[in-house]
């Protein structure tokens, strides 16, 4: 087998020295070799071992996968989706809606790879192109017939998707993140337009204003938003635990009803609608289906407490913390507390500004970490500091100690948000996993109190 990890190289594989971002694959050869390598394509060294040197490693790769087995996944209906905010929400709805449909369908992204009865977590939002093809191999081998993925900036960037086809592309929007790679917002935009020029059919958010950035002549693209005349929002309001919208599509306008609340999740649920109506899924079908959906792990996840909410959301970027805010402050009749960190070891800018919104938007907030990483907790924190300017806060740098102060200030009608880890199970300090889960927190403090 061809593997570009040298931890899972076994007696007989072949190891692939790839260079990432982070890491080089050459200085694992040896480790690879003592695991049982028998082959080693490189780009440099001398190994006692077979050894081919190529001038690219990845191309190496990226061809010899597209030869050897891009035939077995080729009629498999792919479904990219990209952007800053949404992407998880939109392709877990879709992967969702079509089960719901008895039309198989996997989803490979942050929360996973799941396919049937399976889930396996995944390093990243966008794995190894080898790691892709695994999956989509197991998925046609089980008879899968559309596979929707999250393709992130850093994958297209990187080219971990360059030798896949696109059915649809979906832009959920674009605002400022992932700097400490892309180093610009144009690097960045750029990286997200590769998805649309692999795609036959591209679906834009033209509310957004930097849709322009990504289209192409060589796609058929289809909008939707308040400023579209495709897929064009009307209103939206709220029933009970409900959310009701309008749309026009094809001049005639719809009326949907949801159990995913927020004016911002009408765009990820559009996504489900204008996929379904491109398979050919009848109108009055697809207004069931969206009825049915709910959010996944960790996204908008709502826990009752008394006559409070509390809410556990993966959103850790400025856009995301002022959307989910705004969202909850709608049906929100008491006060809304919120806790919040910001990673360590990566875009420094934004730690301000999601302080400042967090702080200006709840009524009071606790400031926490969230995977430092090499840096220390009370460091970010001083970042973060730097963009308040209300005294409506307190630091409490132990996540669950923070979690169990929010929940104790909580009365009557009150709201808690718990942002930025989502569905994440762990706390990176250093280079090491800690097991932490924000629900599991929320359960075992609760269960106390009760």
């Amino acid at each position: 087998m061809i593997q570009i990890n040298s931890k899972e190289v076994k007696k007989g594989d072949t190891f692939i020295a790839l260079k990432g971002y982070n890491e080089d694959g050459h200085k694992y050869i040896d480790e690879a070799i003592r695991n049982g390598a028998l082959k080693v394509i490189c780009e440099k060294g001398n190994y006692n071992v077979e050894t081919i040197i190529v001038d690219d490693t990845k191309k190496y790769l990226d061809n010899y996968l597209k030869k050897n087995y891009y035939k077995k996944i080729k009629d498999l209906k792919l479904i990219g989706i990209t952007g800053t905010n949404g992407k998880t929400t939109t392709a877990y709805l879709i992967y969702q809606a079509l089960n719901k449909l008895n039309i198989k369908c996997a989803y490979i992204g942050t929360i996973g790879f799941y396919m049937k009865d399976k889930v396996k977590n995944l390093n990243n939002t966008t794995p190894s192109i080898l790691e892709i093809y695994n999956m989509l191999i197991e998925c046609k081998n089980n008879g899968i017939e559309y596979v929707v993925m999250e393709v992130s900036s850093h994958a297209l960037s990187m080219g971990r998707v360059n030798t896949l086809k696109f059915k649809y592309g979906i832009l959920t929007n674009l605002t400022i993140d992932h700097l400490d790679f892309h180093k610009t917002f144009d690097n960045y935009v750029k990286a997200k337009s590769k998805l649309f020029l692999a795609c036959e059919n591209s679906f834009i958010n033209k509310d957004d204003k930097n849709y322009k950035k990504v289209i192409n002549d060589k796609t058929n693209i289809v909008y939707y938003g308040y400023k579209s005349n495709n897929y064009k929002i009307i209103n939206y309001r709220y029933d009970s635990n409900y959310m009701n919208f309008d749309i026009i599509i094809d001049s005639r306008v719809y009326t949907f009803k949801t159990k995913i609340l927020g004016k911002y999740n009408i765009y990820n649920i559009i996504g489900v609608i204008m996929i379904l109506r491109g398979i050919g899924i009848d109108i009055d079908e697809i207004i069931k289906i969206v009825e049915e959906i709910e959010h996944p792990k960790g996204r908008m996840d709502t826990i009752k407490y008394n006559n409070s909410s509390i809410i556990i959301d993966y959103a850790h970027t400025e856009d995301a913390i002022f959307k989910v805010i705004n969202c909850v402050k709608e049906y929100t009749k008491g006060k809304i507390y919120c806790i919040i960190g910001c990673g360590g070891n990566r875009q420094k800018s934004k730690r301000p500004i999601m302080a400042y919104y967090a702080t200006s938007l709840s009524d009071y907030c606790i400031l926490t970490s969230d995977n430092p990483r090499f840096e220390d907790a009370n460091d970010i924190i001083e970042d973060m500091k730097t963009g308040i300017f209300k005294d409506n806060y307190e630091v409490i740098v132990d996540r669950y100690k923070a979690i169990k102060r929010g929940i104790e200030l909580l009365r009557s009608n009150d709201s808690l948000l718990i942002l930025g880890k989502g569905h994440e199970n762990y706390q990176i300090i250093k280079d090491k996993k800690f097991h932490h889960d924000d629900k599991e927190c929320v359960m075992e403090i609760i269960d106390r109190v009760i």
